[in-house]
């Protein structure tokens, strides 16, 4: 199984557990990489000096044991200086680039995920009640993902699914959901930024496919794009999380390699492919 994750939220936004217990679980349970990606975005974000300061510090204690990684999860439309220092450089060694909000004018912060109800709220008063044109809007806010962010990965693309299991909001195979989709999709693509396989949905009971579902991801594959598998983890538990099943389900896609991040000599963070058919 792979032994790497590098979507891990913690108690300094919306996780369970201390960074330090979630270092310490995923050390004992043979992790080799383990990165860090706290959320930023408008409705849930950290206090970054605090979060640096302890990543820094946990980086220390496992050098040389296991690879951590000071990540974030950075919302599309949230200020990209917000995790930069006093020096205007941003902080991250990696960034995923996640599109949670629509650009609506709302009062408070609408997400597509948060619960049935707000979504609900968010198609009647700013897409009349048509699911189609709010999952349009929200692809094509995605497709803008890395010149908003400059993101190193892309988090869970087809994040608006979030409540189609039990809402059945959109047919996934229908033209007005799957064009806007594949377009935004093909362009990120054509970035060469990865695409990450995203368990948090699946291990949190929430959903019965992974982001992207099944016939997006054998579309990223007819499109060259790269992957990465995370488990979105908010409990250390869940680290590697479905981990077998987004490896079988990239290999049935097309996908013999899946990429590591890690710290080269230099302290830089590079991507590594390793073959799927080994894990």
């Amino acid at each position: 199984m792979l032994k790497a994750n590098y979507h891990t939220h913690t108690i300094l936004c919306d996780g369970s557990d201390s960074p330090e217990a979630v270092a310490r679980y995923a050390f004992e349970s043979g992790m080799t990489h383990l990165g860090f990606s706290g959320h930023m975005d408008a409705d849930i974000h950290m206090d970054w000096p605090a979060y640096v300061e302890e990543i820094r510090r946990l980086q220390q204690r496992y050098d040389g044991r296991m690879d951590i990684l000071l990540g974030v999860e950075l919302d599309t439309l949230y200020d990209p200086q917000s995790i930069c220092g006093r020096d205007g450089r941003t902080q991250a060694e990696y960034i995923i680039g996640s599109t949670h909000f629509l650009d609506v004018p709302s009062p408070v912060p609408m997400s597509v995920d948060s619960t049935p109800e707000q979504l609900t709220q968010l198609c009647r008063e700013y897409f009349e009640g048509d699911f189609y044109s709010l999952s349009a809007a929200y692809y094509a806010l995605e497709s803008q993902v890395y010149a908003k962010t400059g993101c190193t990965l892309i988090g869970h693309f087809d994040l608006i699914t979030r409540f189609n299991d039990q809402m059945h909001f959109l047919d996934e195979e229908d033209p007005r959901y799957l064009r806007p989709a594949l377009e935004a999709m093909e362009y990120l693509v054509s970035l060469g930024i990865p695409f990450e396989i995203n368990c948090g949905a699946v291990n949190r009971g929430r959903k019965k496919e992974l982001y992207p579902r099944t016939s997006l991801l054998a579309a990223l594959h007819s499109f060259g794009g790269q992957i990465l598998i995370s488990s979105d983890a908010h409990q250390k538990e869940l680290l590697r999380g479905a981990f077998d099943q987004a490896a079988a389900c990239a290999m049935t896609c097309g996908f013999t390699h899946v990429n590591l991040l890690e710290h080269d000599p230099h302290r830089r963070v590079v991507l590594r492919q390793i073959a799927l058919d080994t894990l």
